[in-house]
Protein backbone atom coordinates (compact mmCIF):
# COMPACT_ATOMS: atom_id res chain seq x y z
CA UNK A 1 0.00 0.00 0.00
CA UNK A 2 1.40 3.58 -0.98
CA UNK A 3 1.86 5.73 1.93
CA UNK A 4 -0.06 8.76 1.97
CA UNK A 5 1.48 11.82 0.39
CA UNK A 6 1.47 14.94 2.57
CA UNK A 7 1.18 18.49 1.79
CA UNK A 8 4.20 21.12 1.69
CA UNK A 9 3.76 22.29 5.35
CA UNK A 10 4.28 26.00 3.82
CA UNK A 11 1.08 25.11 1.21
CA UNK A 12 -1.28 23.73 3.69
CA UNK A 13 -1.03 26.82 5.78
CA UNK A 14 -2.07 28.74 2.91
CA UNK A 15 -5.37 26.92 2.39
CA UNK A 16 -6.48 26.24 6.34
CA UNK A 17 -8.30 29.28 7.46
CA UNK A 18 -11.90 29.51 5.11
CA UNK A 19 -12.97 33.33 6.34
CA UNK A 20 -16.08 32.43 5.21
CA UNK A 21 -16.07 30.28 8.46
CA UNK A 22 -15.35 33.37 10.49
CA UNK A 23 -17.54 36.14 8.89
CA UNK A 24 -20.73 34.85 9.55
CA UNK A 25 -20.46 34.46 13.45
CA UNK A 26 -19.42 38.30 13.42
CA UNK A 27 -21.60 40.93 14.84
CA UNK A 28 -21.36 44.14 12.21
CA UNK A 29 -18.07 42.87 10.92
CA UNK A 30 -16.97 42.64 15.05
CA UNK A 31 -16.07 39.78 17.21
CA UNK A 32 -17.11 39.47 20.77
CA UNK A 33 -13.91 40.36 22.06
CA UNK A 34 -14.15 44.30 23.06
CA UNK A 35 -11.03 45.45 24.60
CA UNK A 36 -12.18 49.03 25.37
CA UNK A 37 -15.63 47.42 26.78
CA UNK A 38 -13.52 44.92 28.63
CA UNK A 39 -11.15 47.57 30.28
CA UNK A 40 -14.31 49.91 31.40
CA UNK A 41 -16.07 47.39 32.82
CA UNK A 42 -12.98 46.64 34.85
CA UNK A 43 -12.16 50.28 35.75
CA UNK A 44 -16.32 50.77 36.90
CA UNK A 45 -16.45 47.85 38.95
CA UNK A 46 -13.60 48.77 41.38
CA UNK A 47 -13.87 49.20 45.36
CA UNK A 48 -17.17 47.26 45.10
CA UNK A 49 -18.75 47.35 48.77
CA UNK A 50 -19.81 43.78 50.64
CA UNK A 51 -23.10 43.72 49.93
CA UNK A 52 -23.24 44.28 45.96
CA UNK A 53 -20.57 41.42 46.57
CA UNK A 54 -22.65 39.05 48.75
CA UNK A 55 -25.78 39.33 46.34
CA UNK A 56 -23.46 38.66 43.32
CA UNK A 57 -22.67 35.57 45.39
CA UNK A 58 -25.88 34.38 45.53
CA UNK A 59 -27.09 34.87 42.19
CA UNK A 60 -23.67 32.18 41.67
CA UNK A 61 -25.05 30.40 44.32
CA UNK A 62 -29.12 30.32 42.41
CA UNK A 63 -26.53 28.30 39.35
CA UNK A 64 -27.26 31.80 37.31
CA UNK A 65 -24.32 32.48 34.96
CA UNK A 66 -22.79 36.12 35.91
CA UNK A 67 -22.70 39.42 33.73
CA UNK A 68 -19.62 40.60 32.59
CA UNK A 69 -20.01 43.51 35.24
CA UNK A 70 -20.48 41.44 38.01
CA UNK A 71 -17.56 39.53 37.65
CA UNK A 72 -15.49 43.12 36.91
CA UNK A 73 -16.82 43.21 40.27
CA UNK A 74 -15.17 40.08 41.50
CA UNK A 75 -12.20 40.35 40.20
CA UNK A 76 -11.54 43.69 41.79
CA UNK A 77 -12.33 42.70 45.23
CA UNK A 78 -9.13 43.50 47.71
CA UNK A 79 -10.16 42.96 50.82
CA UNK A 80 -8.70 39.51 52.14
CA UNK A 81 -11.84 38.27 54.40
CA UNK A 82 -14.45 38.95 51.32
CA UNK A 83 -12.07 36.79 48.71
CA UNK A 84 -12.60 33.64 52.00
CA UNK A 85 -15.92 34.28 51.65
CA UNK A 86 -16.01 33.91 47.64
CA UNK A 87 -13.20 30.87 48.38
CA UNK A 88 -16.28 29.06 50.53
CA UNK A 89 -19.33 30.32 48.24
CA UNK A 90 -17.06 28.73 45.30
CA UNK A 91 -17.30 25.13 46.66
CA UNK A 92 -20.61 25.67 47.59
CA UNK A 93 -21.47 26.13 43.87
CA UNK A 94 -18.99 23.75 42.84
CA UNK A 95 -20.67 20.41 45.21
CA UNK A 96 -24.27 21.96 44.46
CA UNK A 97 -23.88 21.28 40.97
CA UNK A 98 -21.16 18.27 40.79
CA UNK A 99 -21.27 17.10 44.46
CA UNK A 100 -18.12 16.03 46.01
CA UNK A 101 -16.11 14.13 42.83
CA UNK A 102 -13.50 14.92 41.08
CA UNK A 103 -13.26 13.42 37.23
CA UNK A 104 -9.97 11.87 36.41
CA UNK A 105 -8.27 11.89 33.04
CA UNK A 106 -4.80 11.60 31.06
CA UNK A 107 -3.26 13.19 28.43
CA UNK A 108 -1.55 11.15 25.50
CA UNK A 109 0.47 13.80 23.24
CA UNK A 110 0.42 11.96 19.77
CA UNK A 111 2.81 14.60 17.73
CA UNK A 112 5.18 17.48 18.11
CA UNK A 113 5.00 19.14 14.57
CA UNK A 114 3.70 22.26 14.28
CA UNK A 115 3.67 24.96 11.89
CA UNK A 116 2.85 27.59 13.98
CA UNK A 117 5.52 30.01 15.64
CA UNK A 118 4.19 30.45 19.47
CA UNK A 119 7.02 32.42 21.45
CA UNK A 120 6.07 30.21 24.18
CA UNK A 121 6.06 26.79 23.28
CA UNK A 122 8.31 24.09 23.16
CA UNK A 123 6.66 22.62 19.99
CA UNK A 124 7.21 25.70 17.58
CA UNK A 125 8.56 25.01 14.17
CA UNK A 126 11.58 27.60 15.07
CA UNK A 127 12.70 25.25 18.03
CA UNK A 128 16.16 23.53 17.01
CA UNK A 129 16.18 21.78 20.48
CA UNK A 130 13.34 19.93 19.91
CA UNK A 131 13.23 16.47 18.66
CA UNK A 132 10.63 15.70 16.40
CA UNK A 133 8.24 12.86 15.93
CA UNK A 134 5.12 11.58 15.26
CA UNK A 135 3.40 8.26 16.72
CA UNK A 136 1.96 5.60 14.14
CA UNK A 137 -1.01 3.60 15.12
CA UNK A 138 0.76 1.19 17.16
CA UNK A 139 3.08 3.40 18.54
CA UNK A 140 -0.40 4.89 20.17
CA UNK A 141 -2.20 1.66 21.19
CA UNK A 142 0.68 0.71 23.21
CA UNK A 143 0.79 4.64 25.02
CA UNK A 144 -3.25 3.58 25.48
CA UNK A 145 -2.06 0.65 26.87
CA UNK A 146 0.23 2.37 29.42
CA UNK A 147 -2.42 4.82 30.29
CA UNK A 148 -5.03 2.32 30.35
CA UNK A 149 -2.57 -0.11 32.99
CA UNK A 150 -2.80 2.62 35.61
CA UNK A 151 -6.70 2.81 35.95
CA UNK A 152 -7.55 5.72 33.64
CA UNK A 153 -10.96 5.70 31.63
CA UNK A 154 -10.45 9.05 29.93
CA UNK A 155 -8.25 10.43 27.59
CA UNK A 156 -7.46 13.69 26.20
CA UNK A 157 -5.54 13.07 22.33
CA UNK A 158 -3.29 16.44 22.21
CA UNK A 159 -2.11 17.13 18.64
CA UNK A 160 0.32 19.96 17.29
CA UNK A 161 -1.05 21.90 13.77
CA UNK A 162 0.85 20.09 10.70
CA UNK A 163 -0.55 18.49 7.42
CA UNK A 164 1.22 15.43 9.12
CA UNK A 165 -1.26 15.15 11.76
CA UNK A 166 -4.67 16.50 10.56
CA UNK A 167 -8.19 15.20 10.70
CA UNK A 168 -7.35 11.94 8.89
CA UNK A 169 -4.85 11.12 11.52
CA UNK A 170 -6.29 12.47 14.37
CA UNK A 171 -9.79 10.19 13.28
CA UNK A 172 -7.35 7.10 13.25
CA UNK A 173 -5.91 7.89 15.99
CA UNK A 174 -9.19 7.97 17.97
CA UNK A 175 -9.97 4.71 16.61
CA UNK A 176 -6.70 3.44 17.66
CA UNK A 177 -7.28 4.74 21.25
CA UNK A 178 -10.84 3.02 21.70
CA UNK A 179 -9.52 -0.54 20.29
CA UNK A 180 -7.14 -1.05 23.13
CA UNK A 181 -8.43 -3.56 25.96
CA UNK A 182 -5.75 -4.20 28.85
CA UNK A 183 -5.86 -6.57 31.37
CA UNK A 184 -6.00 -5.19 35.10
CA UNK A 185 -3.30 -5.94 37.45
CA UNK A 186 -4.61 -9.11 38.35
CA UNK A 187 -5.83 -10.02 35.03
CA UNK A 188 -9.28 -10.55 35.68
CA UNK A 189 -10.57 -7.77 33.58
CA UNK A 190 -10.08 -5.64 31.05
CA UNK A 191 -9.60 -1.77 31.20
CA UNK A 192 -9.96 0.84 28.01
CA UNK A 193 -10.40 4.44 27.25
CA UNK A 194 -14.33 5.18 27.43
CA UNK A 195 -14.18 8.79 26.41
CA UNK A 196 -11.43 10.40 24.24
CA UNK A 197 -11.26 13.80 24.65
CA UNK A 198 -8.66 15.66 21.98
CA UNK A 199 -7.10 19.11 22.12
CA UNK A 200 -6.15 19.99 18.53
CA UNK A 201 -6.49 22.94 15.79
CA UNK A 202 -8.82 24.92 14.75
CA UNK A 203 -10.83 23.40 11.94
CA UNK A 204 -13.50 23.47 9.34
CA UNK A 205 -16.71 22.67 9.67
CA UNK A 206 -16.16 20.00 6.87
CA UNK A 207 -12.83 18.32 9.28
CA UNK A 208 -15.22 19.18 12.57
CA UNK A 209 -18.12 17.03 10.93
CA UNK A 210 -15.39 14.38 10.36
CA UNK A 211 -14.18 14.07 14.05
CA UNK A 212 -17.65 14.32 15.24
CA UNK A 213 -18.57 10.81 13.06
CA UNK A 214 -15.29 9.80 14.54
CA UNK A 215 -16.49 9.93 17.85
CA UNK A 216 -14.45 12.17 19.71
CA UNK A 217 -15.54 13.75 22.75
CA UNK A 218 -15.43 16.77 23.83
CA UNK A 219 -13.36 19.50 21.16
CA UNK A 220 -11.19 21.73 23.60
CA UNK A 221 -9.37 24.40 21.65
CA UNK A 222 -7.46 27.04 24.12
CA UNK A 223 -7.68 31.03 22.60
CA UNK A 224 -4.12 31.22 24.54
CA UNK A 225 -4.77 35.08 24.92
CA UNK A 226 -7.92 37.08 24.18
CA UNK A 227 -6.07 40.27 24.37
CA UNK A 228 -5.07 41.35 20.43
CA UNK A 229 -1.78 42.81 20.50
CA UNK A 230 -0.12 40.27 23.07
CA UNK A 231 -1.89 37.69 20.92
CA UNK A 232 -0.58 38.93 17.44
CA UNK A 233 2.98 39.33 19.56
CA UNK A 234 3.25 36.06 21.02
CA UNK A 235 2.15 34.15 17.27
CA UNK A 236 4.07 35.92 14.70
CA UNK A 237 3.60 33.13 11.92
CA UNK A 238 1.59 30.24 10.94
CA UNK A 239 -1.88 29.35 11.48
CA UNK A 240 -2.35 30.16 14.77
CA UNK A 241 -1.36 34.10 14.03
CA UNK A 242 -5.16 34.40 12.50
CA UNK A 243 -6.88 35.39 16.07
CA UNK A 244 -10.40 35.35 14.46
CA UNK A 245 -9.60 31.97 12.99
CA UNK A 246 -9.29 30.37 16.20
CA UNK A 247 -11.91 32.51 18.34
CA UNK A 248 -14.33 30.87 16.69
CA UNK A 249 -13.32 27.38 16.15
CA UNK A 250 -15.73 26.63 18.90
CA UNK A 251 -18.43 28.09 17.14
CA UNK A 252 -17.87 26.14 13.92
CA UNK A 253 -17.24 22.91 16.59
CA UNK A 254 -21.05 23.59 17.30
CA UNK A 255 -22.39 24.18 13.84
CA UNK A 256 -21.02 20.61 12.59
CA UNK A 257 -22.39 19.19 15.28
CA UNK A 258 -19.39 18.39 17.97
CA UNK A 259 -22.10 18.63 21.34
CA UNK A 260 -19.41 19.71 24.04
CA UNK A 261 -16.28 21.55 23.06
CA UNK A 262 -14.35 23.83 25.83
CA UNK A 263 -12.05 26.50 26.08
CA UNK A 264 -8.84 27.79 28.22
CA UNK A 265 -6.41 30.53 28.73
CA UNK A 266 -2.76 30.18 29.22
CA UNK A 267 -2.70 32.31 32.15
CA UNK A 268 0.67 34.63 31.77
CA UNK A 269 0.48 36.17 29.08
CA UNK A 270 -1.60 38.79 29.48
CA UNK A 271 -3.05 40.11 32.46
CA UNK A 272 -5.12 37.86 34.07
CA UNK A 273 -8.22 39.69 35.03
CA UNK A 274 -8.78 40.26 31.35
CA UNK A 275 -8.50 36.89 30.23
CA UNK A 276 -11.00 36.14 32.68
CA UNK A 277 -13.22 38.80 30.95
CA UNK A 278 -12.62 37.43 27.76
CA UNK A 279 -13.17 33.39 28.63
CA UNK A 280 -17.15 34.73 29.83
CA UNK A 281 -17.57 36.61 27.23
CA UNK A 282 -16.27 33.75 25.12
CA UNK A 283 -19.43 31.37 27.17
CA UNK A 284 -21.60 34.25 26.84
CA UNK A 285 -21.11 34.32 22.30
CA UNK A 286 -21.60 30.76 22.73
CA UNK A 287 -24.56 30.47 24.38
CA UNK A 288 -26.28 33.39 22.47
CA UNK A 289 -25.49 31.77 18.91
CA UNK A 290 -26.22 27.94 19.99
CA UNK A 291 -27.63 27.60 23.26
CA UNK A 292 -25.00 26.50 25.29
CA UNK A 293 -21.44 27.16 26.33
CA UNK A 294 -18.33 25.20 26.79
CA UNK A 295 -18.57 21.88 28.58
CA UNK A 296 -14.90 22.65 30.31
CA UNK A 297 -12.86 25.51 31.29
CA UNK A 298 -9.26 25.07 31.41
CA UNK A 299 -6.79 27.74 33.68
CA UNK A 300 -3.33 26.43 32.90
CA UNK A 301 -0.55 28.99 34.09
CA UNK A 302 2.57 28.94 32.04
CA UNK A 303 5.75 27.52 33.31
CA UNK A 304 9.18 26.66 31.23
CA UNK A 305 9.44 25.44 27.88
CA UNK A 306 12.27 24.40 26.31
CA UNK A 307 14.17 27.29 24.06
CA UNK A 308 11.43 29.73 24.91
CA UNK A 309 12.65 32.83 27.01
CA UNK A 310 8.80 34.42 27.45
CA UNK A 311 7.83 31.28 29.11
CA UNK A 312 9.89 32.24 31.92
CA UNK A 313 10.33 35.96 31.66
CA UNK A 314 6.61 37.34 30.85
CA UNK A 315 5.73 40.13 33.27
CA UNK A 316 2.76 38.65 33.24
CA UNK A 317 3.46 35.69 34.83
CA UNK A 318 0.69 34.72 37.57
CA UNK A 319 0.86 34.11 41.14
CA UNK A 320 -0.42 31.25 43.49
CA UNK A 321 -2.27 33.29 45.25
CA UNK A 322 -3.84 35.15 42.14
CA UNK A 323 -4.43 31.18 40.21
CA UNK A 324 -6.71 30.57 43.47
CA UNK A 325 -8.52 33.77 42.95
CA UNK A 326 -9.19 33.13 39.07
CA UNK A 327 -10.39 29.65 39.20
CA UNK A 328 -12.79 30.57 42.53
CA UNK A 329 -13.91 33.28 39.71
CA UNK A 330 -14.50 31.17 37.27
CA UNK A 331 -16.37 29.06 38.90
CA UNK A 332 -19.09 31.22 39.81
CA UNK A 333 -18.97 33.25 36.68
CA UNK A 334 -20.12 30.31 35.05
CA UNK A 335 -20.95 27.99 37.88
CA UNK A 336 -22.80 25.27 35.70
CA UNK A 337 -19.54 24.47 33.60
CA UNK A 338 -16.72 22.21 34.37
CA UNK A 339 -13.55 23.88 35.82
CA UNK A 340 -10.42 21.70 34.87
CA UNK A 341 -6.63 22.28 37.25
CA UNK A 342 -4.12 20.73 35.25
CA UNK A 343 -0.99 19.01 36.19
CA UNK A 344 1.12 22.20 35.33
CA UNK A 345 0.37 23.00 38.72
CA UNK A 346 3.20 21.77 42.16
CA UNK A 347 0.99 18.70 44.26
CA UNK A 348 0.55 21.93 47.24
CA UNK A 349 -0.83 24.66 45.29
CA UNK A 350 -2.93 21.93 43.59
CA UNK A 351 -5.05 20.57 46.25
CA UNK A 352 -6.04 24.21 47.36
CA UNK A 353 -7.18 25.58 44.13
CA UNK A 354 -9.15 22.15 43.75
CA UNK A 355 -11.17 23.30 47.30
CA UNK A 356 -12.13 26.47 45.39
CA UNK A 357 -14.68 24.49 42.64
CA UNK A 358 -12.43 22.18 40.25
CA UNK A 359 -14.38 19.22 38.98
CA UNK A 360 -11.62 17.69 36.73
CA UNK A 361 -7.38 17.31 36.64
CA UNK A 362 -5.03 15.39 34.90
CA UNK A 363 -2.67 12.77 36.96
CA UNK A 364 -0.11 10.42 36.30
CA UNK A 365 0.63 12.57 33.04
CA UNK A 366 3.37 12.54 30.51
CA UNK A 367 3.33 15.42 27.75
CA UNK A 368 6.68 13.72 25.68
CA UNK A 369 5.79 12.04 22.64
CA UNK A 370 6.02 8.17 23.76
CA UNK A 371 6.72 9.17 26.89
CA UNK A 372 4.28 6.33 28.65
CA UNK A 373 5.80 3.66 27.41
CA UNK A 374 9.49 4.92 27.68
CA UNK A 375 8.76 5.23 31.17
CA UNK A 376 7.74 1.78 31.39
CA UNK A 377 10.75 0.97 29.29
CA UNK A 378 13.33 2.62 31.67
CA UNK A 379 11.30 1.42 34.94
CA UNK A 380 12.00 -2.46 33.55
CA UNK A 381 15.82 -1.16 33.12
CA UNK A 382 15.89 -0.09 36.17
CA UNK A 383 16.80 3.69 35.63
CA UNK A 384 13.93 4.93 37.50
CA UNK A 385 11.01 6.74 35.49
CA UNK A 386 12.68 9.63 33.68
CA UNK A 387 12.25 9.69 30.39
CA UNK A 388 14.19 11.74 27.88
CA UNK A 389 11.26 13.04 25.95
CA UNK A 390 10.96 16.47 24.86
CA UNK A 391 8.60 18.07 26.80
CA UNK A 392 6.47 21.42 25.37
CA UNK A 393 6.08 22.59 29.18
CA UNK A 394 7.32 22.22 32.55
CA UNK A 395 4.77 19.93 34.48
CA UNK A 396 4.66 20.65 38.01
CA UNK A 397 2.86 17.22 39.43
CA UNK A 398 4.01 14.11 37.82
CA UNK A 399 2.80 12.09 40.88
CA UNK A 400 0.95 8.59 40.21
CA UNK A 401 -3.00 7.95 39.43
CA UNK A 402 -2.67 6.28 42.52
CA UNK A 403 -1.36 8.96 44.93
CA UNK A 404 -3.22 11.91 43.36
CA UNK A 405 -6.31 9.25 44.15
CA UNK A 406 -5.53 8.53 47.56
CA UNK A 407 -4.93 12.57 48.52
CA UNK A 408 -8.15 13.57 46.85
CA UNK A 409 -9.77 10.65 49.28
CA UNK A 410 -7.95 11.59 52.12
CA UNK A 411 -9.21 15.39 51.59
CA UNK A 412 -13.25 13.65 51.50
CA UNK A 413 -13.66 13.96 47.75
CA UNK A 414 -14.71 10.77 45.66
CA UNK A 415 -12.95 9.89 42.67
CA UNK A 416 -14.85 9.81 38.85
CA UNK A 417 -13.76 7.82 35.61
CA UNK A 418 -17.61 8.38 34.69
CA UNK A 419 -18.41 8.28 30.98
CA UNK A 420 -21.90 7.64 31.71
CA UNK A 421 -23.59 11.27 30.46
CA UNK A 422 -22.14 11.03 27.44
CA UNK A 423 -22.81 7.55 26.36
CA UNK A 424 -26.47 7.98 27.31
CA UNK A 425 -26.73 11.11 24.75
CA UNK A 426 -26.30 13.87 28.37
CA UNK A 427 -24.45 16.27 26.18
CA UNK A 428 -24.27 20.03 24.89
CA UNK A 429 -27.86 21.78 25.92
CA UNK A 430 -28.94 18.39 27.91
CA UNK A 431 -26.22 18.12 29.91
CA UNK A 432 -26.00 21.95 30.90
CA UNK A 433 -30.04 21.71 31.06
CA UNK A 434 -29.48 19.04 33.84
CA UNK A 435 -26.17 20.94 35.75
CA UNK A 436 -28.23 24.18 35.66
CA UNK A 437 -31.00 22.26 37.25
CA UNK A 438 -28.66 20.55 39.92
CA UNK A 439 -29.52 16.98 38.28
CA UNK A 440 -27.14 16.07 36.75
CA UNK A 441 -24.79 15.72 39.48
CA UNK A 442 -26.97 13.33 41.41
CA UNK A 443 -26.46 10.85 38.58
CA UNK A 444 -22.88 11.37 38.52
CA UNK A 445 -22.77 10.90 42.02
CA UNK A 446 -24.14 6.85 41.54
CA UNK A 447 -21.39 7.16 38.11
CA UNK A 448 -18.89 8.42 39.98
CA UNK A 449 -19.42 5.62 42.92
CA UNK A 450 -19.56 2.95 40.57
CA UNK A 451 -15.99 3.52 39.01
CA UNK A 452 -14.48 4.44 42.02
CA UNK A 453 -15.36 1.08 43.07
CA UNK A 454 -14.01 -0.52 39.48
CA UNK A 455 -10.84 1.40 40.81
CA UNK A 456 -10.10 -0.04 43.73
CA UNK A 457 -11.00 -3.11 43.18
CA UNK A 458 -8.59 -3.43 39.79
CA UNK A 459 -5.91 -0.51 40.28
CA UNK A 460 -5.68 0.67 43.88
CA UNK A 461 -2.70 0.34 46.03
CA UNK A 462 -3.65 -1.12 49.28
CA UNK A 463 -3.01 2.16 50.82
CA UNK A 464 -5.23 3.51 48.29
CA UNK A 465 -7.71 1.17 49.15
CA UNK A 466 -7.75 1.78 52.63
CA UNK A 467 -8.70 5.23 52.39
CA UNK A 468 -10.99 5.04 49.62
CA UNK A 469 -13.25 2.71 51.02
CA UNK A 470 -13.85 4.98 53.74
CA UNK A 471 -15.09 7.85 51.13
CA UNK A 472 -17.06 5.41 49.14
CA UNK A 473 -18.87 4.21 52.93
CA UNK A 474 -19.46 7.90 53.15
CA UNK A 475 -20.76 8.25 50.07
CA UNK A 476 -23.17 5.19 50.46
CA UNK A 477 -24.71 6.31 53.48
CA UNK A 478 -25.82 9.68 51.82
CA UNK A 479 -26.78 8.20 48.52
CA UNK A 480 -29.00 5.83 50.73
CA UNK A 481 -30.33 9.24 52.74
CA UNK A 482 -31.71 11.52 49.64
CA UNK A 483 -34.82 11.91 48.60
CA UNK A 484 -34.29 11.92 45.07
CA UNK A 485 -32.64 8.42 44.82
CA UNK A 486 -35.79 7.51 46.45
CA UNK A 487 -38.43 7.95 43.29
CA UNK A 488 -38.85 5.13 41.17
CA UNK A 489 -36.31 2.15 41.23
CA UNK A 490 -33.13 4.27 41.02
CA UNK A 491 -31.68 3.41 44.18
CA UNK A 492 -32.47 -0.05 44.00
CA UNK A 493 -30.93 0.34 40.10
CA UNK A 494 -28.01 1.78 41.87
CA UNK A 495 -27.42 -1.01 44.55
CA UNK A 496 -28.01 -3.79 41.87
CA UNK A 497 -25.35 -2.32 39.72
CA UNK A 498 -23.01 -1.88 42.77
CA UNK A 499 -23.18 -5.10 43.61
CA UNK A 500 -22.77 -6.53 40.10
CA UNK A 501 -19.08 -4.41 40.13
CA UNK A 502 -18.25 -6.00 43.37
CA UNK A 503 -18.98 -9.25 41.85
CA UNK A 504 -16.46 -8.62 39.11
CA UNK A 505 -18.91 -6.60 36.04
CA UNK A 506 -17.47 -3.77 34.57
CA UNK A 507 -18.50 -0.64 32.67
CA UNK A 508 -22.20 -0.28 34.27
CA UNK A 509 -23.74 2.98 34.58
CA UNK A 510 -26.96 4.70 35.05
Amino acid sequence: MCAKKIMNPDEWVKQVVKQEEIDKYLIDGKDFIDEELINKQLSENKDPDKQKIRDILQKSLNIERLEPEETAALLNVTDPKMWEEMFEMALKVKRKVYDNRIVFFAPLYCANLCVNSCKYCGFRKENKEEKRRILTMDEIREETKAVVAEGHKRMIAVYGEHPSTAVDYICDSIKAIYSVKEKSKDGTVSGEIRRVNINAAPMSIADLKKLNAAGIGTYQVFQETYHKETYKKVHPAGVKANYRWRLYALHRAMEAGVDDVATGVLFGLANWRFEVMGLLYHAIDLERQFGVGPHTISFPRMTPAIGSDLSKESKFLVSDENTKKLAAILRLSVPYTGIIITAREEPEIKKEIIKVGCTQTDASSRIGIGAYTEALKKLAEHQGDQTDCKQQFTLGDTRSLDAVIREMAEMGMITSFCTAGYRCGRTGDKIMGLLKSCTEGKFCKLNAVLTFREYLEDYASAETKAVGEKVLAKELKEIEAMEFYKKGNLLEKFKENYNRICNGERDIFI
